[in-house]
């Protein structure tokens, strides 16, 4: 008979009348949500196996449960890597669901799954990597491969979407998040996400009409306006002063009209003394073709002893910085801090060449010294510098402080020398 109809009563169904039945109202794979750890398939670091979870799965209409974890030997590793398959293997000639490993071939992707109509069929649990020479499927952790079940509208990835879908099927893509159904040939988004280049009958371009923003409809506005660089007559300032009394303030050297060429002066002349100045000559500092009176004394030395003299208080050496600034020289250890001893290597100072020289532009001659580029070789601690960093003198008053590391050196060669003579001495007596 061509046509035929099941089941009714007292007729006889048929295993595969059955399965035929069943699997047109339940998909074949796991019960239980996506989520769920129903027939999940694990490692550990306890060798070539792997354990599957108990679960609830249907296979082509027929049903098996499994009440405890079973654990599945992994074929031995190979030469090359290879992946082997868990599967839920459905043998209607046997008349049982199983669970067993399908062996991967070396250097080969995943083995195929048998799913024939009417024999073998294998449902996908967990691929499982077996790297080469591994003796521990744990190194390399399963990845989940399950099917579930569930409604006509089901959850799946990417890659356990239904292998032989029927159009209109319908289901949640777990890795892309959407929504999606199967049109015959390919799976589509049921609802995807609109893009400017997706739209159809958009115009070409948007004449915006008149209209205007309220501030707080504005995004991103800052927080404050940064003025760019611009300029203002004075006429168009308000509220400026009617005068503009000076505040404490300093000029450079450069700020000071006719300052250099004094300098200058001062610089090629022998001493104020020599123009009729007397012993406190007058420094001629002029500002805008006037003196500003300041009383220093003479530009090539003193004619006054240092010691203590007529007026409130001694005599005190004194600094000058590059702004002619004079202030007092200290030496008591309440002005100074982290105090340390200092030692220098004598051969720095004994190189100290004394030289002999003319001043230029004067008639100073066979002036005695050292000459501050050579010192600055051995001996830069005491060479001054200008703001510059050019050097222009020397700290001669430093010069003692360096000379005493390199006596008491020889102090204490000479001191070893005295008693190493006396117990030579001591020794012919």
């Amino acid at each position: 008979m061509a046509v035929s109809s099941y089941p009714f009563d007292d007729q006889s169904t048929t295993e595969s009348q059955y399965s035929a039945l069943f699997r047109e109202l339940q998909d074949s794979g796991v019960v239980d949500s996506a989520s769920g750890t129903a027939f999940s398939v694990s490692a550990d670091a306890g060798g070539m196996y792997v354990d599957v979870q108990p679960g609830l799965a249907i296979v082509r209409g027929h049903v098996v449960q499994s009440t405890a974890v079973e654990r599945l030997p992994i074929p031995a590793a190979e030469s090359l890597a290879r992946t082997d398959r868990v599967v839920l293997r459905l043998d209607p000639s046997q008349n049982k669901i199983s669970l067993e490993v399908v062996k991967g071939e070396p250097g080969a992707g995943l083995p195929p799954l048998t799913q024939t109509d009417s024999g073998i069929f294998e449902t996908p649990l967990g691929k499982v990597p077996v790297p080469v020479g591994t003796t521990n499927i744990g190194t390399a952790a399963p990845q989940d491969d399950r099917r579930f079940v569930g409604g006509r509208v089901r959850v799946w990835r990417t890659e356990t979407r239904p292998s032989t879908p029927r159009v209109g099927a319908l289901g949640l893509n777990l890795s892309t998040g959407r929504w999606e159904w199967f049109n015959g040939t390919a799976w589509v988004d049921l609802a995807p996400v609109i893009v400017w280049n997706t739209i159809e009958g958009k115009p070409a371009t948007f004449a915006p009409a008149p209209h205007r923003h309220h501030w707080n409809d504005l995004d991103g506005v800052p927080s404050s306006f940064t003025p760019s660089a611009h300029s203002h007559t004075w006429d168009s300032v308000t509220g400026k002063p009617s005068s503009f009394p000076p505040a404490g303030h300093t000029h450079g050297k450069g700020d000071i009209s006719g300052l250099q060429a004094d300098l200058d002066y001062l610089v090629n002349h022998k001493s104020w003394a020599d123009h009729g100045h007397g012993d406190y000559a007058v420094w001629g500092h002029r500002h805008a073709g006037h003196e500003i009176d300041g009383h220093v004394n003479r530009a090539w030395g003193t004619d006054r002893v240092h010691t203590n003299g007529p007026g409130p208080g001694p005599w005190y050496a004194a600094w000058v910085d590059g702004n002619r600034n004079f202030c007092q020289n200290t030496s008591a250890r309440r002005f100074k801090e982290n105090i340390r001893d200092y030692w220098i290597e004598p051969e720095r100072v004994l190189a100290l060449r004394p030289r002999v020289y003319d001043r230029k532009n004067t008639d100073h001659k066979d002036e005695l010294g050292l000459i501050a580029e050579e010192v600055d070789q051995t001996l830069p601690e005491i060479v001054q510098r200008n703001e510059d960093g050019v050097i222009m003198s020397l700290r001669y008053d430093l010069l003692g402080v360096a000379l005493l590391p390199v006596v008491q050196d020889q102090q204490s060669r000479i001191e070893r020398l005295e008693r190493l003579v006396h117990d030579l001495m001591e020794r012919g007596a």
